[in-house]
């Protein structure tokens, strides 16, 4: 029964049946076929698998992306992230990996952040000298960090499954993402000099001022965020609603660019998002209670335990796991799917879960624009009509350096525990 779950549920996957509806499948038909057990049960762990407060912030925080976005938001981080590195060789592609950490910092997906940065730089970088794939490559990059700086929807599915602080791990997603969006800043240098494109103009402080004043209430957001949730003042789900009326607010009040006429069709893609990732969660809950059952996490725990023992080695396993899966799955179900499997296995082996739930999500993350099937590589085409092989191709050194930045986060754990160790 084991092995007819994984194999049932891999085929469907590979003739495209949907993973929300491959997952609950694949239950079904073992239920049906070899265990004669009512198919109720798929929708009681369905809903179970989702009645969770804190789940309520994945509706608030993909609300305040939106208004956000539609807001005005976007193009002053954009502004910001040029000023502060525009000038310098590969600036541009520089100030989209900046944009990213910025857009990242309030949208909480990695889709939604390639999606904003895409539709603003790519024509921007193609009439200063770069190829139209090559700044398709960055924009797709860059959206990685999506899910790895706070807020990030991917870390309270974690935190969830996990029984973790939410906030701790929002903390424990800073230092990884800036140094993601560091290395891509370093290769878009590299890629700029090789390709010997000219710097754009020279660096000002006063336009840097302007800028980041211009941008000071969009900049504030991730502030009132974690600064309001370890203060005390309010838990993360209540910080993804105070987050969601902030963006109104700036929208509406001080930006004065989100209209009362867009809100129906704001908040209807919010419900669609929400929805695709609640049905994700809760078909992959429904695939882990029958694997639960089966024993299969036991079984792989042993049999990991009987490769190995080391904490490192095992980490090690878990990336090249991770980035095949993070390119098949979306990245909350493989959390959902994966976290009872290796978490137990994990801890025995000392290894912190705020430092293994980082390693996951950077690693799905990174799955994102991993051929062949990278959820940003579809995004970033789709925006700049450019082929998905050359987008695949154009991404290829960012990915590389991706990886660099995981091994060096899977290497040093105080990457991801020094803050949230700092802030207890």
């Amino acid at each position: 029964m084991e092995t007819i779950l994984i194999l049932s549920f891999v085929a469907m996957a590979l003739i495209g049946v949907p993973v929300a509806y491959a997952l609950a499948l694949s239950v079904s038909f073992v239920l049906f076929e070899f265990m004669d057990l009512p198919q109720v049960l798929i929708v009681n762990n369905l809903f179970s698998g989702i009645d969770s407060f804190s789940f309520m912030a994945v509706p608030f925080f993909m609300l305040a992306g939106a208004f956000m976005s539609a807001g005005g938001v976007t193009s002053r981080l954009v502004n910001v992230a040029q000023a502060m590195v525009g000038s310098f060789t590969g600036g541009l592609a520089q100030a989209v990996a900046v944009a990213g950490m910025f857009f990242a910092a309030i949208s909480g997906s990695s889709a939604a952040t390639t999606a904003a940065i895409g539709s603003t730089m790519v024509n921007e970088m193609e009439q200063k000298g770069y190829k139209r794939e090559m700044a398709t490559g960055i924009v797709a990059a860059a959206g990685t960090v999506g899910i790895v700086i706070p807020p990030s929807i991917t870390f309270v599915v974690y935190g969830v499954i996990a029984n973790v602080s939410i906030g701790d791990l929002f903390m424990a997603g800073v230092l990884p993402g800036l140094l993601m969006g560091g290395v891509m800043c370093g290769m878009g240098w590299y890629l700029a000099k090789k390709g010997q494109i000219p710097p754009d103009g020279s660096f000002s402080c006063k336009r840097l001022a302007i800028t980041i004043k211009d941008a000071f209430w969009a900049l504030l957001t991730p502030v009132i965020i974690i600064g309001g949730i370890y203060s005390g003042m309010f838990t993360p789900t209540e910080a993804a609603a105070v987050a969601a009326v902030y963006g109104i607010v700036v929208g509406l009040f001080i930006y004065r660019e989100l209209k009362i006429k867009d809100f129906p069709e704001i908040v209807f893609k919010a419900v669609i998002g929400t929805t695709l990732i609640m049905f994700l969660v809760g078909a992959a809950k429904v695939f882990g209670w029958l694997m639960t059952n089966l024993q299969i996490p036991h079984m792989i725990g042993e049999a990991v335990t009987h490769v190995t023992s080391s904490g490192i080695v095992f980490l090690l396993i878990m990336n090249v796991l991770l980035l095949v899966l993070g390119t098949l799955v979306n990245a909350s179900a493989a959390v959902v799917i994966l976290t009872p499997i290796f978490l137990p296995v994990a801890t025995s082996m000392g290894i912190d879960p705020i430092h293994f739930g980082v390693i996951m999500v950077v690693n799905l993350a990174i799955g994102c624009i991993t051929p062949p099937v990278g959820l940003d590589l579809f995004v970033a085409s789709a925006i700049t009509k450019v082929p998905l092989e050359k987008v695949m191709r154009s991404t290829m050194p960012y990915l590389l350096s991706l990886i660099c930045a995981l091994l060096v986060i899977t290497m040093v754990p105080a990457i991801s525990t020094t803050l949230p160790n700092l802030f207890k």
